[in-house]
């Protein structure tokens, strides 16, 4: 098994983040796993995912031929095609990073979602990802910035250890979900 990171250029590789994104959300899940595994909390809708991975395309790993992880960039430009979203790139455009308001700091973008298949993780996908993510975004961008639900502690414990900080915390009421905004720079 040799694991390739490299961005989505294919039709078939947006196909293959949509069931393994479909395969790890939190709807599809068992809670113990969850907790232990990690999951994911949106759905994207496929042509939208599409023209995303044209404008700005996503970090995927690759075992052969099939897609093992993938992390979405997602320019904030199409804040308005993901509704779920909204809210989260409303409140981002209230905070300040190093005294700059995200409102008028252009250089950054939203990872969209991060996931690793069973059986890949704990083998450096994740850490290879973003290290690919950082490689092929730094020249255009200064950060990247995520949502991550406070319950979902291996997602958070791996971010932490990238050099993620927690710039935010909220607690949404309608979802009855505790978030913690997380920057990370180039």
């Amino acid at each position: 098994m040799e694991i390739v990171f490299t961005t989505v250029s294919t039709p078939s590789e947006v196909q293959q983040i949509l069931e393994l994104q479909a395969a790890n959300h939190v709807s599809n899940v068992p809670a113990a796993i969850a907790q232990e595994q990690g999951f994911v909390t949106v759905k994207h809708d496929p042509d939208v995912l599409q023209r995303m991975n044209q404008q700005a395309p996503g970090i995927i790993a690759k075992d052969g031929e099939k897609v093992v992880g993938y992390a979405l960039v997602m320019p904030r430009s199409f804040a308005a095609f993901v509704p779920i979203l909204q809210p989260m790139f409303e409140l981002l455009d209230t905070l300040s990073w190093k005294g700059q308001l995200l409102a008028t700091h252009l250089r950054w973008f939203v990872m969209g979602q991060i996931c690793v298949a069973e059986g890949y993780r704990g083998m450096g996908v994740f850490d290879g990802m973003y290290a690919k993510m950082k490689e092929v975004c730094s020249l255009d961008y200064d950060f990247v910035i995520t949502e991550i639900a406070q319950r979902n502690t291996r997602s958070m414990r791996a971010h932490e250890r990238l050099g993620f900080q927690t710039m935010h915390t909220f607690s949404d009421k309608v979802a009855k979900e505790d978030w913690n905004v997380v920057i990370w720079e180039f």
